[in-house]
């Protein structure tokens, strides 16, 4: 049974979604299928407003196996560029659905933004995605900018299963010998697939996102659930957190993935990684997407484009 209605939650605007959410919550994802959310998601993001003009915004592919990308340069010749991978349960978003917040996060930050086009599941199961993003991530930070525009610090963002995707790119890389990015931004990032931790459970229905939803995406993503604690799909379980770069995690407080963005943050700063961590009072799962949804959300956004922007300015 969800919980009722906390009035922690940041907004008048934010309760009445989260009302509305929980009056008409739809089927569930294994009711649906992938193909359906897919077609669903297209309609929402069509009827949301398209964000901020930016100067340059070109489709490229990029590296053997031609991963599609697309790249957004406010100016002609900008610094920083951020690798973005979006969210969607492994199995939905693409460069449309994130169109918008690529938008903002270039508008806000000035920096360069290069959004990845990776496979998806169930078509494509781990480690496709992986081997995708980390292929854009390390022709990014091996000389990318020659082909971006772009001159200064790389660095690899992602919301959701984007956020475990980009932490998991990390981890190949750092095994790998580097290079590195410059910095890991996460937004409630999914880090244990098993979803064992207790906001799996106390947050599972409710609050937008449901657990049950993930479970179904991670077992899209990873048929074999043997597999899902496996460091390389879940990075919680990694045994050594050692030597990555400069991170921020942001979580959120009504989220079934608060708990495992936490630990990740407190297990990443005990192996010695700087770590800006903030849990978003108030907010639930996939704020950065539901900025037009009320003032809180889109100030939670904020406050991440402004830990982005410092962590530029530090690494510059």
């Amino acid at each position: 049974m969800a919980e009722s209605i906390d009035p922690s939650l940041a907004d008048a605007e934010l309760t009445a979604f989260v009302e509305a959410v929980r009056q008409d919550p739809g089927p569930p994802a294994r009711a649906v299928g992938a193909a359906e959310l897919r077609r669903a998601q297209r309609l929402r993001v069509d009827a949301r407003p398209r964000g901020p003009e930016i100067a340059h915004v070109d489709d490229l592919t990029i590296g053997p196996a031609a991963v599609g990308v697309r790249l957004y340069r406010p100016s002609a010749a900008c610094g920083p560029l951020v690798v973005f991978l979006h969210g969607g349960m492994w199995t939905i978003g693409d460069l449309e659905s994130h169109d918008r917040l690529c938008r903002r996060l270039a508008f806000r930050t000035g920096a360069a933004v290069l959004s990845v086009d990776f496979r998806r599941a169930p078509e494509h199961p781990w480690p496709a995605a992986v081997d995708d993003c980390v292929e854009v991530v390390r022709w990014a930070v091996a000389g990318g900018d020659s082909g971006t525009g772009t001159a200064g610090p790389i660095v690899v963002m992602g919301d959701s299963s984007g956020g475990n995707l980009a932490a998991l790119a990390c981890l190949r890389l750092r095994d790998e010998g580097g290079p590195l990015p410059a910095a890991q931004i996460l937004a409630y990032p999914n880090t244990d697939l098993t979803l064992s931790c207790p906001s799996a459970r106390s947050k599972a229905a409710g609050w937008g996102l449901a657990a049950d939803d993930v479970a179904w995406g991670a077992e899209q993503w990873v048929p074999d659930p043997s597999r899902r604690a496996d460091p390389g799909i879940s990075p919680l379980f990694a045994a050594d957190l050692g030597g990555l770069p400069p991170t921020v995690v942001i979580t959120a407080e009504h989220d079934p993935l608060r708990d495992e963005g936490d630990a990740y943050a407190a297990r990443l700063a005990a192996a010695n990684v700087p770590v800006v961590h903030r849990c978003e009072a108030g907010m639930i799962h996939g704020f950065l997407t539901l900025d037009t949804l009320s003032p809180a959300t889109a100030a939670a956004g904020e406050r991440l484009f402004a830990d982005l922007t410092d962590l530029l300015g530090r690494n510059r």
